[in-house]
C-alpha cells in the first residue's frame, strides 16, 4: 500500500514538473494543472487502494471457505460414523 501511494506521489511530482514546462510563466495555469494532477494521483491512489482491499478480502474469503470446507469435511465423516452404528443396531428385517 505504501508503494502504491508513494508511486502515486511519484506520479504527480512528474507530471507537476511536465506542468510546469508546458505553462510559460503563468502561475494560475501552473497551480490549475498541478490540481487537475493531483486529483488524478488521488484517484489512481484510491483505485490501487480498493484493488489492495479487494485483495485482501478475497484472501480473507478463501482461507475462511478453506477452513469451513475443513470442518465440512470432518462433520461428514463424524455423520458416517453415526450413520454406520445406527446401522449397525438395526434389526435385520
Amino acid at each position: 500500500m505504501k508503494a502504491s501511494l508513494l508511486l502515486a506521489l511519484v506520479c504527480t511530482a512528474v507530471l507537476a514538473a511536465g506542468a510546469r514546462a508546458d505553462s510559460p510563466r503563468e502561475p494560475e495555469t501552473l497551480v490549475q494543472k498541478v490540481q487537475e494532477y493531483a486529483q488524478k494521483a488521488t484517484a489512481m491512489a484510491k483505485s490501487a487502494f480498493s484493488m489492495v482491499q479487494e485483495s485482501e478480502a478475497a484472501q480473507q474469503a478463501r482461507r475462511w471457505l478453506s477452513d469451513k470446507a475443513d470442518l465440512a469435511k470432518q462433520r461428514l465423516v463424524w455423520l458416517k460414523e453415526k450413520l454406520a452404528e445406527l446401522w449397525k443396531q438395526m434389526p435385520a428385517a
